[in-house]
Protein backbone atom coordinates (compact mmCIF):
# COMPACT_ATOMS: atom_id res chain seq x y z
CA UNK A 1 0.00 0.00 0.00
CA UNK A 2 1.54 3.49 -0.96
CA UNK A 3 1.01 6.67 1.40
CA UNK A 4 1.37 10.18 -0.74
CA UNK A 5 1.81 12.57 2.13
CA UNK A 6 1.38 16.00 0.76
CA UNK A 7 2.88 18.76 2.07
CA UNK A 8 4.65 21.79 0.67
CA UNK A 9 6.96 21.07 -2.39
CA UNK A 10 9.82 20.04 -0.06
CA UNK A 11 7.73 17.90 2.23
CA UNK A 12 6.31 15.68 -0.17
CA UNK A 13 6.71 11.99 -0.24
CA UNK A 14 5.43 8.87 -0.88
CA UNK A 15 6.09 5.58 1.39
CA UNK A 16 4.98 2.13 0.14
CA UNK A 17 4.37 -0.09 2.58
CA UNK A 18 4.78 -4.49 2.33
CA UNK A 19 1.63 -5.35 2.47
CA UNK A 20 2.65 -8.67 4.32
CA UNK A 21 4.91 -7.03 6.98
CA UNK A 22 4.09 -3.12 7.56
CA UNK A 23 7.31 -2.72 9.06
CA UNK A 24 8.85 -3.15 5.90
CA UNK A 25 9.00 -0.35 3.47
CA UNK A 26 10.36 2.53 1.13
CA UNK A 27 10.18 6.23 1.38
CA UNK A 28 10.34 8.79 -1.42
CA UNK A 29 11.43 12.33 0.04
CA UNK A 30 12.89 15.61 -0.17
CA UNK A 31 12.44 16.20 -3.84
CA UNK A 32 13.83 19.25 -5.37
CA UNK A 33 14.70 20.34 -8.85
CA UNK A 34 17.89 20.71 -9.81
CA UNK A 35 16.93 22.09 -13.38
CA UNK A 36 14.98 22.22 -16.11
CA UNK A 37 16.25 18.10 -17.03
CA UNK A 38 16.14 16.78 -13.67
CA UNK A 39 15.05 16.23 -10.71
CA UNK A 40 16.71 14.68 -7.15
CA UNK A 41 14.99 13.01 -3.97
CA UNK A 42 15.89 10.83 -1.56
CA UNK A 43 14.78 7.46 -1.19
CA UNK A 44 15.04 5.62 2.04
CA UNK A 45 14.72 2.22 2.96
CA UNK A 46 12.85 0.07 6.54
CA UNK A 47 13.32 -3.27 7.39
CA UNK A 48 13.10 -4.74 11.13
CA UNK A 49 17.02 -4.39 11.82
CA UNK A 50 17.46 -1.92 8.78
CA UNK A 51 17.28 1.67 7.76
CA UNK A 52 19.51 3.13 4.57
CA UNK A 53 19.42 5.82 2.66
CA UNK A 54 20.54 7.72 -0.75
CA UNK A 55 19.90 11.61 -0.17
CA UNK A 56 20.51 12.00 -3.95
CA UNK A 57 18.68 10.38 -6.59
CA UNK A 58 18.91 11.90 -9.85
CA UNK A 59 15.99 11.47 -12.55
CA UNK A 60 16.13 12.61 -16.19
CA UNK A 61 13.36 13.79 -18.19
CA UNK A 62 15.06 12.05 -21.10
CA UNK A 63 15.43 8.71 -19.15
CA UNK A 64 12.57 6.00 -18.70
CA UNK A 65 11.37 6.83 -15.91
CA UNK A 66 10.19 4.78 -12.77
CA UNK A 67 6.51 5.82 -13.16
CA UNK A 68 6.35 4.46 -16.75
CA UNK A 69 8.14 1.21 -15.21
CA UNK A 70 5.13 0.56 -12.75
CA UNK A 71 2.50 1.61 -14.91
CA UNK A 72 3.56 -1.78 -17.21
CA UNK A 73 3.38 -3.53 -14.33
CA UNK A 74 -0.05 -2.21 -12.75
CA UNK A 75 -1.23 -3.03 -16.58
CA UNK A 76 -0.21 -6.76 -16.64
CA UNK A 77 -2.04 -7.06 -13.11
CA UNK A 78 -2.93 -10.99 -14.82
CA UNK A 79 0.93 -11.51 -14.42
CA UNK A 80 3.87 -11.99 -16.56
CA UNK A 81 6.52 -14.57 -16.19
CA UNK A 82 10.13 -13.74 -14.61
CA UNK A 83 11.66 -10.86 -12.83
CA UNK A 84 11.10 -6.96 -14.45
CA UNK A 85 13.51 -4.72 -13.60
CA UNK A 86 14.16 -0.58 -13.70
CA UNK A 87 17.52 1.28 -12.50
CA UNK A 88 18.22 4.92 -12.67
CA UNK A 89 21.02 5.83 -15.71
CA UNK A 90 23.61 5.54 -12.88
CA UNK A 91 22.68 2.50 -11.06
CA UNK A 92 21.84 3.94 -7.35
CA UNK A 93 18.18 2.76 -7.17
CA UNK A 94 17.31 -0.61 -8.96
CA UNK A 95 13.59 -1.95 -8.65
CA UNK A 96 12.92 -5.58 -9.86
CA UNK A 97 9.74 -6.88 -10.01
CA UNK A 98 8.26 -10.80 -10.13
CA UNK A 99 4.40 -11.85 -10.02
CA UNK A 100 3.13 -14.12 -7.06
CA UNK A 101 0.25 -16.51 -7.45
CA UNK A 102 -2.66 -14.91 -6.22
CA UNK A 103 -2.11 -11.29 -7.58
CA UNK A 104 0.73 -9.59 -5.67
CA UNK A 105 3.38 -8.07 -6.98
CA UNK A 106 6.77 -8.20 -5.19
CA UNK A 107 8.97 -5.10 -5.40
CA UNK A 108 12.64 -5.43 -4.77
CA UNK A 109 13.90 -1.49 -4.02
CA UNK A 110 17.78 -1.53 -3.86
CA UNK A 111 19.91 1.38 -3.05
CA UNK A 112 23.70 0.89 -4.48
CA UNK A 113 25.24 4.43 -3.90
CA UNK A 114 28.62 4.81 -6.24
CA UNK A 115 28.96 1.94 -7.40
CA UNK A 116 32.07 1.78 -9.38
CA UNK A 117 33.33 3.02 -5.79
CA UNK A 118 35.64 0.79 -4.20
CA UNK A 119 34.09 -0.09 -0.21
CA UNK A 120 30.44 0.74 -1.67
CA UNK A 121 27.73 -0.32 0.11
CA UNK A 122 23.92 -1.51 -0.69
CA UNK A 123 21.01 -2.40 0.78
CA UNK A 124 17.66 -3.63 -0.69
CA UNK A 125 14.28 -4.71 0.61
CA UNK A 126 11.02 -6.33 -0.94
CA UNK A 127 7.16 -4.57 -0.82
CA UNK A 128 4.01 -7.11 -1.49
CA UNK A 129 1.70 -5.18 -3.37
CA UNK A 130 -1.92 -6.35 -4.77
CA UNK A 131 -1.25 -6.55 -8.51
CA UNK A 132 -4.32 -4.30 -9.19
CA UNK A 133 -5.45 -1.01 -7.54
CA UNK A 134 -2.59 -0.96 -5.06
CA UNK A 135 -0.21 -1.00 -7.97
CA UNK A 136 -2.37 1.58 -9.95
CA UNK A 137 -2.19 3.66 -6.85
CA UNK A 138 1.54 3.63 -6.13
CA UNK A 139 2.02 4.37 -10.08
CA UNK A 140 -0.64 7.61 -9.67
CA UNK A 141 1.69 8.69 -5.95
CA UNK A 142 5.14 8.34 -7.69
CA UNK A 143 4.34 10.38 -10.76
CA UNK A 144 2.83 13.08 -9.28
CA UNK A 145 5.90 13.06 -6.76
CA UNK A 146 8.35 13.01 -9.65
CA UNK A 147 6.57 15.38 -11.81
CA UNK A 148 5.89 17.80 -9.12
CA UNK A 149 7.97 21.22 -10.69
CA UNK A 150 7.99 19.64 -14.09
CA UNK A 151 4.45 20.34 -15.49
Amino acid sequence: MTTPDVGTADEASVTIRCQDNGSVGVTFCDRSSFDAVSVRYAVELRAPGLTARVNEIVAWIWDSDLSVFLQGLAADYRGWPGERSWQTSNRDLTVSAVFRTGGYVGLTWALRPWPQAAGGWGASVTTWLEAGEQMTSLTADLRAFLAEGHQ
